[in-house]
């Protein structure tokens, strides 16, 4: 193998997300995003980063296949092109990897085979990631493709923390288990802390907040994560912009039964219309706290529900851990909301935890401690980079391994 370069692909029922790194230093050559695909009005807008001007081309991209190759096309324009010898490898954002999938993957045909067979439990995500995966496939056959899992780096959890409390026969035949997501991001962030802290990630214990619109914490014990939010689905957990997070299971039951409701509806309800936007309307952070300032109490008690249940969990891994060194916020709003990150410590001062109010409120993109100075438990603030730890999981294992593209069948 002789490129340094790594496509990274993320792909959504009606979307690509790319970039384009260069492994030799982990920079970035080129991103983009192709949106609406299938309507009339897609959209592609692509940045080469050398000059950080964007392009974008509106009209219809009927399918996966077209997106792709307009991506090829923009890249080529830059003299970035699919196929350049200089492309090591795409590697390819996989949401649901199940059990099997417990690190980074080359992709051949009996991958694509469980991936398929694991979407009964990722409707909304499998589909569509496979569609990426065979569309690039098709584009650059004689290349490796690697599948990055969100699951995997939760594949570390015991069985206590794994399993739920149900008919152990029931749960083996339905696959029926906590899997948790978001696992690349938690990966990078508790790695990216241990640097923070001048230690080894084996040395470290850390609780992860990945707080966007959708939100998720995880213990991490000497680099492996030992408990996580999500659970079969991304609806468990923390409250979401549009998910219920934790709820009795119950309430499903009470909807159908006395509510009229049908499975359908209450799946769209717990998924799409609660969370905060249940709340109070809004699930955009910045404005709930625009509504919170000027006294909306609806808009209050939404954020002090959202950080009753993130407390909840803070304590709750505190506890699983034994011993935290960090307690690290990340994502949309981990990264940007400074009230949030006030509130969800707030009062936790015996635990060891507390911000610094002046470097609380700083802005910037790099990773940067928010506790006093002294603190036993640092509370810091690290940025997300989901496409480099991709690109750096494919990276080294196909550099590592001297992989080639695996046959694929017909």
């Amino acid at each position: 193998m002789t490129g340094t370069r790594v496509l990274v692909l993320n792909s959504g029922s009606s979307s690509v997300k790319y970039q384009l790194l260069d492994m030799s230093d982990s920079s970035r050559l080129a991103q983009g995003l192709v949106e609406r695909i299938g309507e009339q009005t897609s959209r592609l807008k692509h940045t080469p980063l050398a000059t950080g001007e964007s392009r974008e081309r509106s009209g219809p991209i009927h399918d996966h296949d077209a997106a792709l190759k307009a991506v090829a096309e923009e890249l080529a324009q830059d003299g970035l092109g699919l196929d350049s010898p200089e492309l090591a490898a795409i590697g390819h954002r996989v949401v649901h990897g199940g059990k099997h999938f417990t690190e980074p993957t080359v992709i051949d045909d009996a991958v694509l085979a469980e991936i398929e067979r694991l979407i009964p439990v990722a409707p909304l995500h499998n589909p569509a990631n496979l569609t990426g995966i065979r569309t690039a496939r098709a584009l650059r056959p004689d290349l490796p493709q690697v599948a990055v899992f969100d699951t995997a780096f939760h594949t570390t959890m015991p069985e206590s923390a794994a399993r739920y409390a149900i008919d152990v026969k029931t749960a083996d035949e339905h696959r029926i288990r906590r899997y948790g997501f978001h696992g690349t991001s938690h990966a990078y962030v508790s790695r990216a802390t241990a640097a923070l802290l001048g230690r080894a990630p084996e040395e470290v214990n850390v609780i992860v907040l990945h707080l966007g619109n959708g939100a998720s914490a995880s213990a991490v014990r000497g680099g492996k994560c030992v408990d996580t939010s999500m659970g079969l689905t991304p609806l468990e957990g923390l409250v979401m912009g549009t998910r219920s997070g934790d709820a009795d299971p119950a309430v499903i039951f009470h909807l159908a039964r006395v509510g009229g409701m049908s499975i359908d509806e209450i799946d769209t309800l717990l998924n799409k219309k609660s969370g905060l936007i249940g709340l109070c309307g809004d699930n955009d952070m910045r404005e709930i706290r625009r509504r919170v300032d000027e006294g909306d109490e609806q808009a209050k008690l939404a954020f002090d529900i959202y950080i009753h249940r993130l407390k909840k969990y803070i304590g709750a891994y505190y506890a699983v851990l034994g011993r935290v060194d960090a307690v690290v916020f990340t994502a949309g709003v981990g990264e940007n909301a400074a009230p949030v990150r006030a509130a969800a410590v707030a009062d936790l001062e015996t635990l060891g935890l507390a911000v610094d109010d002046e470097l609380n409120a700083v802005r910037g993109d790099e990773p940067r401690l928010i506790s006093p100075a002294g603190a036993r438990v640092k509370v810091a603030v690290v940025p997300t980079d989901e496409e480099l730890e991709i690109a750096t999981q494919t990276y080294a294992l196909v550099e590592s391994n001297g992989y080639a593209a695996p046959p694929q069948g017909n």
